[in-house]
Parts: C-alpha cells; structure tokens; sequence
C-alpha cells in the first residue's frame, strides 16, 4: 500500500508475529542480568535520580504509592518530570531521556508543541479554561474530526476514553435494544465496571478487575482476537440471551496491537457484526490520529458505527476523550429527537468539564498541524527505522525478543508477558499462567529500568511510540543506547 499519508508502509503478517510470540514464551526468560541491574541501580538511579527519588517517596505519605498515573510507576522508583519538549523528557535531577511513552501513546507532534502551546495561552489569556458554556471551538474540533473520519458525522466531546466506552454501550443498548456486549479479549476499553473484563491477557474475564463484582459482567463477554469463528459463535449465543449490542475492537489488535490482528480479521468483525444486527465499536484511543488522519479504519477500509476517541482529540491536553459516529446512533446523545424529529431515548451522559474552550482549541490546533505536518507518516517512518534497527540488534545479540510495528506504534517484547491466554477447558492451568506471567512482568520492569538508565522511555519496558518530533539521528542515537542495554542482556533462568 505505501505510505500515503498513513503511518504504515508495508502491514505486518500478524501469523508470523504471533508465531514468534508463541515462540517467545515458550523459552526460558531472558533479560538484564542481575549484576548488570544492580549496576544500573546504583550506578544511575541512587547517584543520579536522588531527587526523583526523595520526591516520590515524599509523595507516599499522600498519594497512594506516590504518584497518581498507573504509567509511572517505574522500577526501582518513579522518576519526577520538570520538561517535556519535542523528543525529549527532563527529570528533576536534570537528566535528559528520549521519549517513547508520549504521554501513553497520543502525543503525534512531539511533546508540548510550541504551535498548540500558543494557542492554549492565547486562549487563557482571554476566555480562561473552563466557562460551562459553549465555545466556538467546540463545533471546529468536532467538524474538523468529521472532516477527516468519514464515519463520524457527529462528534460528542467527554472526559477520558473510558467515560466514552461508557457511553458507547449505552448508545448501542438504545440503538439496538439488544442487550450484551462483545469485545476483544485481552484489549483495554476503559476501567468501567462493565467494560473491566478479558484485560491485557485473553481469557481472563474478571480475574484481573478487582473490586468490580463478577454479577456486573452478565451481559458482557470476550472474544479472542484473530479469531472470528470464536467471535462468531458468541454472536450466535447471544442471540439465545437478548442479542449483541455491541461488538467492541482496537482495529490493530488488543493493548495497541501487542497481539496484532490481520486485515482480513478487522474487516470479518465489521462484517459479523452487521449480519447479527450489532453495533461496531472501533477503539482508537491510540490509533486515531496516529494511524492516520482517518485512523485505523480508514487505513483498513471499515466503517463503525461508534468511534472511541482518546487524548489526542486534546492535543495531549486535559479533558481527553470523545465518540463520534453515525448520526442515527449519535441521535441518542442529542435533545431526545432524531433527524426526522421522531422522539428517541437519550442516553445518560454527563461531564461537567467537557469539551473546555482549552481542550478543544488545544485538539483542533493539534489535528490542523498533525495534517499540515504530515506527521502520521513521519512519525510511522521513524517507527520503521526504529523498529529494522532493533531486529538487527537482537539478532546481533542472540537474544529472542520479538520487535515489530504498525507505523509509529512499535513493540518490543523482552518476555511476551500479554501473549499469554487463558483456557478455561483447562482450569488447573490458570493459577500457573498467572504466576508466570507475573514473574515475567517483573523481567519487563527491570528492563524497563535499563532503558531509563540509558536514557530511553517506555511504556512498561515493551512499547515505544515514535512522533514527528523525531529525526533520523535521534533514532540511531537510541538503538546505540538499546545496543548497551542488550549487551547486558542473557537467560536468566
């Protein structure tokens, strides 16, 4: 296909990713050897994050393990951040890191873009952040989003990705008159009670959702990604409880594509759906804007019905989140009527900090300059770069890790911790999964904690996110930097 505004040259054989994977977690575990971890921790964190680390251990007497995003808690301690600029992050003890996290995976132009950043102090300037009232840059935010996403017609503005979800089941309920849910096992779809099911790991079910009742999750059940005859038979199933509402995926596979999933599969789930009379629900927290313009399902051809929106719709600003889609389905978010003045059921939704004059100016720049930019395929040419150069360096150092990419989203998988799936024909095998996967989830931890050492973040030591702040030379800069840090790498059991 090319690139062609996209963040993907050539999309990757899922079959062979996953067989890798399954080759992955097969073996022993491999990861930075125990001296060189010490050494790390010594030698960096202790001499050179010390005020990092009395900060955040300060913080514990009042936030509960000391910081307030479950993306900081970092091996051996949280590191406190004072900049954010393009590439690059700056602790508080002055040490400088590339920034793969991008604030979890929206940020396209860089870290506090100086073009958005202008326009929000503009905007305090004169109007302030909140009003709770209408600003006009409620309606470009949405009518730009429409412009680009050919399923939204109609946009509505909330919080986080999970106050949409939220919203997305509601809408589907109401639309349909059908009564379960359907998502993609292993994916992450918010922390709402109904919703909190099948996470990071197909086949979990409620296992991993504490504190959520397992009577809340009767109407709602995982499928297992790639695999439309299993989606399939859980339609039919269904049928027999209320029928399917909704059918929720992430486009490129659950947890950002950490288990990835072929065309072929997306497309089969937009197709199943509509033979069961079901909802399509694209997760594109992530992908939206990243992917491409059009996000994911304009680079796969499909068209939901709900479009789950996340951080990027705020430029990486505060009040994050929304869903747009067809507008008989977003009729159930408007005055109660639909197009034809027919009186329909509202669905419940509220926020009384949606949509602020700053988050949304904040979003409209941020997509404008994404489009000007072309920074969806800078961004995804600079995850190809950094992606060939990381499957070179693990074949230089002998090492089974698996590295891929859709575009700008890259992985790195040291020990294959979300690869693993639940059976539960085989319950006796459940208990032995979670002890692994929690031993491996340590080992991504510790490397994780390597990477920071040498000056490189990431999202729990296995996913980086590239943007257009990028530049070759950065790139290369920090594979020199992974080259350190697997040299330091070995079985470790």
């Amino acid at each position: 296909m090319g690139y062609n505004g996209f963040a993907i040259d050539e999309y990757p054989d899922a079959d062979v990713i996953n067989r890798q994977l399954d080759e992955l977690i097969r073996k022993p575990i491999y990861g930075v050897k125990p001296e060189a971890l010490k050494n790390y921790v010594e030698n960096y964190f202790e001499k050179k994050c010390s005020k990092s680390k009395e900060m955040t251990s300060e913080a514990k007497e009042v936030i509960p393990g000391g910081v307030q995003h479950n993306l900081a808690f970092n091996y051996p301690f949280p590191l406190a951040i004072e900049k954010a600029e393009g590439a690059y992050l700056y602790d508080v003890d002055g040490n400088k890191y590339y920034d793969f996290l991008q604030a979890g995976g929206p940020i396209m132009l860089g870290s506090n873009d100086s073009v958005v950043r202008d326009a929000v102090i503009d905007l305090l300037k004169t109007c302030g952040p909140s009003t709770g009232l209408f600003h006009e840059f409620e309606e470009k935010l949405a009518r730009k989003i429409s412009e680009c996403v050919p399923s939204v017609e109609k946009f509505r503005m909330l919080g986080s990705g999970t106050e949409a979800c939220m919203v997305a089941v509601r809408i589907a309920r109401l639309k349909t008159g059908k009564k379960n849910i359907l998502k993609m096992g292993g994916a992450y779809h918010g922390w709402s009670d109904q919703l909190a099911y099948g996470i990071r790991v197909p086949g979990t079910k409620g296992l991993l959702s504490k504190g959520v009742p397992n009577f809340i999750f009767k109407h709602t059940d995982e499928f297992f990604p790639g695999n439309l005859e299993d989606l399939e038979r859980k339609l039919k199933r269904n049928k027999l409880t209320g029928g399917t509402a909704a059918v929720f995926i992430e486009p490129i596979g659950p947890e950002s594509g950490t288990r990835p999933v072929s065309k072929a599969f997306v497309r089969g789930c937009e197709k199943l759906a509509r033979e069961y009379g079901a909802l399509l629900v694209a997760d594109e927290v992530v992908s939206g804007f990243r992917i491409g313009l059009s996000g994911a399902q304009g680079y796969f051809g499909i068209d939901p019905d709900l479009t789950i929106f996340g951080k990027t719709i705020a430029g990486g600003y505060p009040g994050a989140g929304g869903i747009g889609g067809h507008n008989d389905c977003m009729a159930h978010l408007g005055a109660g009527l639909d197009s034809s003045g027919k009186k329909i059921k509202k669905a419940l939704c509220g926020g009384t900090v949606s949509a602020t004059p700053i988050s949304c100016i904040a979003g409209y720049t941020a997509i404008c300059e994404i489009e000007k930019r072309n920074a969806c395929e800078v961004a995804g040419r600079m995850g190809d770069r950094l992606t060939k150069g990381l499957q070179e360096l693990i074949k230089k150092h002998n090492l089974p890790f698996v590295a891929f990419n859709q575009g700008s989203i890259c992985h790195l998988d040291s020990v294959g911790t979300m690869h693993f799936a639940i059976d539960w024909s085989k319950p006796w095998q459940i208990p032995k999964i979670l002890k692994e996967t929690g031993k491996r989830q340590k080992e991504m931890e510790h490397i994780g904690a390597a990477y920071m050492a040498e000056g490189i973040v990431t999202l729990a030591g296995s996913r980086l996110y590239t943007s257009a702040a990028y530049t070759e030379e950065m790139i290369d800069d920090a594979l020199a930097r992974f080259d350190r840090v697997f040299a330091n790498c070995g079985k470790l059991e």
